[in-house]
């Protein structure tokens, strides 16, 4: 029920007059018979379709990691607000000079690196 009450607090929050699309993966949590009833009382919330394994997906968590390392794991911030403000100013910054993220190697290449090192680590008997 935790992901219900996630909805009910963005409910709470987001002015009533505005559409929420959250952007979800593909776990069953909002595919139970609670989250429906719950979602089909409360249109404003729109789910969009993400495919399985949906690369858009990854580059989102990617951009994620990026605040992290650049940012999140170089601060300290003794509140939340300090923390809040720290994130928008990434933000804002990462916006001034915004750069896709562009698939540096095939599915192939991937995967052969992928079983190099796999071949590597089973090889080190550990």
């Amino acid at each position: 029920m935790e992901f219900k009450k996630f909805l009910q607090q963005i409910d709470g929050e987001v002015p009533a007059e505005l559409e929420v699309h959250p952007i979800l993966d593909n776990y069953a949590t909002h595919k139970t018979p609670a989250i429906k009833r719950w979602l089909a009382l409360h249109p404003r919330f729109v789910l969009p379709f993400t495919p399985t394994s949906a690369s858009w997906l990854n580059l989102v968590e990617r951009w994620f990691a990026e605040l992290t390392t650049r940012k999140l794991r170089r601060g300290t911030h003794r509140t939340v607000r300090e923390l809040n403000t720290d994130i928008r100013a990434w933000i804002d910054t990462w916006n001034d000079d915004p750069r896709p993220y562009v698939w540096a190697k095939t599915a192939d290449q991937i995967l052969d690196n992928l079983t190099q090192y796999l071949n590597r680590i089973n090889a080190s008997q550990h």
